[in-house]
């Protein structure tokens, strides 16, 4: 199967990623109130000499939550540890992650949603208490040891807050959502991201590029990759709006960032289940994708963008979409 240019999943060879990331939050473009609320209790928690509350940070894909959490660790002058919910399997692993942590740090778990369990209720300590609970030896010879904490700062990032348990939310002191983006913020995105190419990009093919990146700026860095390279085999190097336009129209990504995946996904709905109600599962296997992918990458811009609605009963084709497809809509 091809990559999908426009997905928003993370993909192992965008290490350009870090090397295109703002350090502190005035760099960081867009999701301004969340910027504004962070920056006060960052100022807050550093005149206290204090750490900063636990930070929970939900939304779509590609929004900047990663971003987000290393410029955290900046602003507080802090060392940041990396880890992801599905890397940690068991109460040894998280007991090795937080033996690393120094006072002050900010550890960062990226899909925190996926971290089982058992291994969640012993985080409740850690987080609540700055202690680490952990039971040595087997059956009858087993004791529980203690481990005193530093201070430190977790920051989780889900695209599934729905799936943390009650107790896990209730322990951030900090809960924010990341939205997309508007097509201003994306178009600055976009200059920025050029420029550390060492591309040059025309106004107007900067609008081009932010209009169809789905509203998300990991798109919006890929699109201009993908650009670039046009620019630079059939044109001069320049990125202007008739390269970009034939760029995105061989990568089949329309005028509203809409790609083949989406098309195959829409017209599934309207061919084979009439438009819908249908539930995702039957979404899922007739197109080929995971029920997780489709939740998670596929419906919500195009849940944004009014293409389709959720209902008790099953996904629904909205009239908006069938217009945009071209397909008439039998009433």
């Amino acid at each position: 199967m091809d990559e999908r240019i426009i997905t928003d999943d993370k993909l192992k060879e965008d290490s350009f990623e870090a090397s295109i990331r703002p350090d502190t939050l005035e760099e960081y473009v867009g999701q301004s109130e969340l910027k504004e609320n962070l920056a006060i209790f960052i100022e807050a928690a550093k005149k206290r000499g204090e750490a900063l509350d636990h930070v929970l940070l939900y939304g779509p894909p590609g929004l900047g939550k990663t971003t987000l959490a290393y410029i955290i660790a900046n602003e507080l002058g802090s060392n940041i540890r990396v880890a992801s919910g599905p890397a940690i399997e068991k109460t040894g692993d998280l007991a090795a992650i937080l033996s690393t942590i120094e006072e002050g740090d900010v550890l960062f778990i990226d899909e925190i949603h996926r971290i089982p369990r058992f291994v969640e209720e012993t985080l409740y300590s850690a987080m609540e208490d700055y202690v680490l609970d952990i039971i040595v030896g087997n059956d009858a010879s087993s004791r529980s040891i203690r481990i005193d904490l530093p201070k430190f700062t977790l920051v989780g990032a889900t695209t599934r807050a729905g799936d943390l348990t009650a107790p896990m939310r209730d322990r951030f002191g900090i809960v924010s959502k990341l939205n997309y983006y508007t097509e201003e913020e994306l178009t600055k995105i976009v200059k920025r991201t050029a420029s550390v190419l060492n591309s040059s990009i025309d106004e107007d093919a900067a609008l081009e590029i932010a209009r169809r990146s789905r509203g998300t700026p990991r798109i919006a860095n890929r699109l201009v990759k993908r650009v670039r390279d046009y620019a630079e085999v059939k044109g001069n190097g320049v990125i202007t709006l008739p390269i970009t336009r034939l760029a995105l129209g061989k990568l089949k990504v329309d005028d509203i960032g809409l790609d083949e995946t989406d098309y195959n996904l829409l017209k599934s709905i309207i061919d084979k289940f009439n438009g819908g109600p249908v539930g995702v599962e039957a979404i899922a296997s007739s197109i080929g994708e995971e029920v997780t992918t489709i939740e998670d990458v596929y419906e919500p811009y195009l849940l944004q963008i009014g293409f389709l609605k959720r209902t008790n009963r099953g996904r629904v084709v909205t009239e908006k979409a069938y217009e945009h497809l071209g397909i008439p809509l039998l009433k």
